[in-house]
Order: structure tokens, then sequence, then C-alpha cells
């Protein structure tokens, strides 16, 4: 079993940053990747961005490319999603998951392992 904990959620205006924390423990070494979704109200839940935990390859939604930075620090067994030029349109729960298996990271029904979701509030 892999535990995650998100953190850093928050309400930022239009054009700020916030930065989202994943905290993993348990078999970590089962580890093959970790990605952010993001759910809004009355909506599906969506990839944001993705990393491979060994090589740090990144993945990104068009949508986020270039506003939004996914990495990772493995002596800390924690996942980081740095979110800038924020829009209203990103208001979202955001959730940390991870996966054992290589395949396409975009997926969510191909994870594994899920936190349980920080509010992110972006006002206009």
């Amino acid at each position: 079993q892999v535990q995650l904990v998100e953190s850093g959620g928050g309400l930022v205006q239009a054009g700020g940053s916030l930065r989202l924390s994943c905290a993993t423990s348990g078999r970590t070494f089962s580890i093959h990747a970790m990605g952010w979704f993001r759910q809004a109200p009355g909506k599906e839940r969506n990839f944001v961005a993705a990393i491979t935990w060994s090589g740090g390859i990144t993945y990104y939604a068009d949508s986020v490319k270039g506003r939004f930075t996914i990495s990772r620090d493995n002596a800390k067994n924690t996942v980081y999603l740095q979110m800038n030029s924020l829009k209203p349109e990103d208001t979202a729960v955001y959730y940390c998951a991870a996966r054992s298996y290589s395949g396409n990271l975009r997926t969510a029904d191909d994870y594994d392992y899920w936190g349980q979701g920080t509010q992110v509030t972006v006002s206009s």
C-alpha cells in the first residue's frame, strides 16, 4: 500500500501562485509515476500533470503547460505542483495519485492510489 497526503491548497487571486505538495509513505519503492488530477464541481476528474518517479520525465495537460510545474524530491518522497499565473478556471479539488506501472500517465483509471484532495480556489 501507498499512502498519499496533499497539502498547500487555498484561496488565491487570479494571477497568483500556489504550491501543492503530496507526501507519500508506505511501499514507495513500488511507485512508477505520480500524477496530479483536478475535479471541478459537476465535472469529471481531469489530468493535470505527471512525473516518472525515477527518471523525472514530465507530462502536462495543454491547459496548464507553461504555467504549472511538477517536480519530485525522492529523498523526501514528495511530489510538488507549482502553479503560477492561476486563472479562475483552475478552481477545483486537486488530487495526487500514484501508479505502479508504465503506460498512459494521463489516464486516471490506471492510478492505484489516491490522496484525499485539496481545494484550490482562484478568485477573479
